[in-house]
């Protein structure tokens, strides 16, 4: 059963428009300023940004793209998380994620890499999933071995870290040991029936709007845009967690049966009553917080052979 905390929470989620003295929530459409979009995410993410205690967040030495090393001060632990942060493909950034991928280094105690992959509509695809590929490639130059990393990611980040696995495979190259993703947006053509859901996280609109500035002239369906449209088999063990009352569920679904049916190691977590990548919001409530134990235990099992 759902618990009354959470159910408050997302209520005040749902409605988040009111404290800004409004009548409606917010509606994204073709003519919503992506600058001003950004803004407010950086400004929200900053009052989260702090970090725990004995962690720090140090420049990572690389280019195109750049990135930040999360680690425990002194940290010589070889195992890395590669962090996909989450945003539409259009907003978002190391730094707005900073207290999220925080929250992960803490539960497993391995140190993750987050990237500044380039953002649409300046940059539509396949620009993000090139510096992917790029970032988990500067992974394996500094000598991290494919066994030590996890991709890990949220939301539009979790579709990317999907797709760049497709990559990785169309290429030949190393699959990194696995990929636990929240709310992967694993279909920017939105065909799923969960996409009629009123979701009380994503603002209307959002996903088309995103979904088309993010694909450019590329075909929605291809699989390195929309990886529920690819071929899963020889994909590394996966572990997806999803709100039962977010719109990209059906996304979540359908991959992890894709990748069953294909011999594929794939967990899949449904949130009775959750909203879009809930278990970033651990430890406002218990759903929140067993999600997020599940996921890192999920990491700490996959990687505790290389301490």
């Amino acid at each position: 059963m759902q618990s009354l905390r959470s159910r408050a929470i997302i209520f005040l989620m749902k409605h988040r428009h009111w404290f800004s003295l409004k009548l409606k929530a917010e509606v994204i459409d073709f003519n919503s300023p992506v600058a001003e979009m950004r803004a407010k995410v950086e400004k929200s993410a900053a009052r989260m940004a702090k970090m725990p205690e004995g962690m720090e967040a140090v420049p990572a030495d690389m280019q195109n793209p750049t990135g930040e090393i999360i680690r425990y001060k002194d940290s010589q632990d070889d195992r890395m998380i590669l962090y996909f942060h989450g945003g539409g493909y259009v907003m978002g950034s190391v730094k707005s994620h900073r207290g999220i991928v925080a929250k992960f280094v803490k539960g497993t105690g391995i140190n993750a890499l987050c990237f500044e992959y380039r953002l649409a509509p300046e940059h539509p695809f396949p620009a993000a999933l090139n510096d992917a590929v790029a970032a988990y490639q500067w992974l394996l130059d500094q000598g991290t071995k494919p066994g030590c990393i996890v991709f890990m990611g949220d939301s539009a980040g979790a579709g990317l870290a999907l797709a760049a696995l497709l990559a990785l495979k169309e290429k030949s190259l190393p699959q990194p040991a696995a990929a636990a993703v929240m709310s992967p947006w694993a279909d920017v053509a939105c065909t799923g029936e969960s996409y009629k859901k009123t979701d009380p996280v994503a603002p209307k609109g959002s996903f088309s709007v995103y979904g088309t500035y993010y694909a450019g002239d590329n075909d929605k369906t291809n699989p390195l845009v929309s990886p529920v449209y690819g071929n899963p088999e020889g994909l590394p063990p996966l572990f997806l967690s999803v709100g039962e009352d977010e719109r990209i569920l059906d996304d979540s679904v359908r991959f992890a049966e894709k990748a069953e049916k294909a011999g594929v190691d794939a967990t899949l977590k449904v949130g009775e009553g959750m909203v879009h990548c809930y278990p970033v919001l651990s430890p406002m409530f218990p759903e929140a917080k067993e999600a997020m134990d599940e996921i890192c235990a999920f990491v700490k099992t996959r990687l505790g052979g290389y301490a």
